[in-house]
Order: structure tokens, then sequence, then C-alpha cells
């Protein structure tokens, strides 16, 4: 007894392929075997296979076994070697389950995915971001960077993923794979109080992730406007002025009554028509084919890019470069597109 505990502690430290192929090789050996031993009682290779993974499981189902003493001595050692040895390939799987599961939720495995979205800094407003995104897309997946010692949300959602690391330090977007992602949202650092050295981090983020990945898509929040031409030597795609963009909003609702309520139909799939963005069709020629024919569907082209003149542009030519922004539930979006 002592023989092949000794066997299973040696084989517990073995490394996990080597155990693996160890496996192997032992279920191949006691298949042929056990055949040579009594090739009348089991007919063939895939039956004394059959008996060999049933006696390491379980005690057999009785519907094969050897009626030889050599035989049955055989399955004997068979028995005490393959279950404590299937035993400890189990115990292997649920520990690297177990540890894959912890990393996870760390945010320390590396990302290989492409296309997804890149979201820096988690706080409320993170929070939400990711909600509107897994909404608005169906396959989309979003990497979450921050310094949290464990992930702010349910690892259980498939499609968000968290990495831990100082957001100055390039390895952490290195394990973001970010040169692979569709975009990044850089949002302010919540936990400085000063607007100024906020927006300061923020420009060192943005300075870091411009240097990593020129080509993705960047928009940045910053607090107060006169830093905008801090960013001016940094290829930022869009800024979000966070303070102004709510006084504004404030003040336009005081002034128009319920004019809150179209901002967020725009900003929010939660609330009525949406905001989308299509391609250029052949058949369009100019901007007045594309709002005629849009119209007859149930949309409303509203913009091309950031402009937002389409009514008075309407016999102009679209050019092939074109951003176009329609305005529609999403049933007819999905018919459009």
């Amino acid at each position: 007894m002592y023989f092949f505990l000794k066997i299973g502690l040696n084989l517990i430290k073995i490394k996990n392929i080597t155990l693996a192929l160890f496996t192997f090789l032992f279920v191949l050996f006691c298949t042929f075997t056990i055949y040579v031993l009594e090739p009348e009682t089991f007919g063939n290779l895939l039956n004394s296979f059959y008996f060999v993974m049933t006696t390491f499981t379980t005690v057999g189902y009785g519907d094969y076994s050897p009626v030889t003493v050599v035989g049955k001595l055989f399955t004997v050692f068979m028995y005490l070697m393959g279950i404590g040895l299937l035993s400890i390939v189990i115990g292997k799987i649920f520990d690297a389950l177990s540890i894959f599961r912890r990393k996870r939720e760390e945010g320390n495995l590396t990302y290989r995915k492409k296309d997804h979205i890149i979201i820096i800094g988690w706080s409320k407003k993170a929070q939400v971001a990711v909600h509107e995104i897994l909404s608005s897309n169906n396959t989309i997946e979003i990497v979450l960077i921050d310094s949290l010692p464990k992930a702010p949300f349910d690892i259980s959602l498939e499609r968000v993923h968290y990495i831990q690391g100082d957001t100055a330090e390039e390895a952490t977007y290195q394990k973001a794979n970010i040169s692979g992602a569709k975009s990044v949202i850089i949002f302010s650092d919540e936990e400085i109080e000063k607007p100024s050295l906020r927006d300061a981090k923020t420009l060192i983020v943005a300075i870091i992730v411009e240097r990593l990945a020129p080509n993705v898509h960047t928009t940045v929040e910053i607090l107060m406007e006169e830093h905008i031409s801090n960013f001016s030597h940094v290829k930022v795609d869009e800024f979000i002025l966070s303070q102004e963009t709510i006084s504004n909003l404030a003040v336009r609702s005081a002034l128009y009554k319920g004019v809150s309520k179209v901002y967020s139909q725009l900003l929010s799939r939660k609330y009525g028509e949406n905001l989308y963005q299509i391609m250029k069709k052949g058949t369009w020629d100019t901007y007045r084919d594309a709002f005629e024919d849009l119209l007859n569907q149930g949309a409303t082209l509203i913009a091309d890019g950031n402009r937002l003149d389409i009514n008075r542009r309407l016999d102009e030519k679209i050019p092939l470069s074109a951003e176009l922004y329609v305005i529609c539930d999403e049933a007819t979006y999905k018919t459009i597109s």
C-alpha cells in the first residue's frame, strides 16, 4: 500500500502535460495487455478499451470481465493504479479551472482576441458604458483596464474581460492587446479631486495609448475645455467634455422643456429612437437620393460625419468617404443595413 501511495504522491508533483501523456500511455498499455491476455473474452480492442475505462471510472458494469487468473490479477493492478491516476488527472483539471477563474477575476490573463473595445478606468460612467455597449452590439467584447485587486463586475459576463495593471505602464496595454483593439475609451480618474490633475493623468494615458496603437480610434473624457490644447500633439479622435456637457444639457432643458428626452434617445438605446451609422448605397448619388430613400423606409438622415446641415446640401453628391447617420428604431436599422 505504501508503494501505491508513494507513486500517487510522485504523480501529483509531475507537470500536467507529462501526467496527461503518462495517463494516455497507461490506458493504451492496459487496453492492449488485457486484450492479449484474454482475446476470446473481449473480442476486439474497442471492447477492451471500454472495459479499461469502466474499470478506471467505476468498478465495471459486468458485461465484460476477465475469466483467467492472470487477467483478474492484472485487472486488480489496473484498478489500483488507474483509479488513483484518473483521480489525480480530474483533480488537476479542477485545479486548472479554479486557477483560470481566479486569474480572470484578478485581471491576470492576457487578452488575445481582436476588434474589442478597451475602457480605461472603472467608474459609474464606465459601468454605464459597458452595459450600453453590450446592449448595442451582440458580438463585440470589452476589456476593462484598472488597478483594482479584483474585477468590479460579474466575471460570468463572457464578453467583458478585466486587466489589472498600472495605466502608466506599457505592459498593461500589451496584456489588453491594444494593437488589435477597435477603439479605446479613456475615462477621467475620479479618485483625483483636482480637475487639472485629472486631465493631466488622462493626457499621460492618451500619450501611451496613441504611441502603442496610433490607428485605434480613441475617445477621451476631459473635465475642462481649455485643456484640449494640451492634447494637440496627441492624435486623439474625439473628446467628451463631461462637466460642460452636463451643464449645457441642464441649460437646454431649462430653456426648452423636454429637450433632455431627445438627448436621451440619441445617447442610449433605452429610450425610443436611436442614432445609427450606415453605409452609402450604390444607388444613392446625392444626399437627396439617400434622404428620400431612407425616409420611405422609416429612417431620417441627419448627418454626414460631424456635419448636421444635410437639409441644405440635398443636391450635393455623397462622397465615398461619407459617414452617414440616421435616426430610426432597431428594426428599421436592421432592414436598412
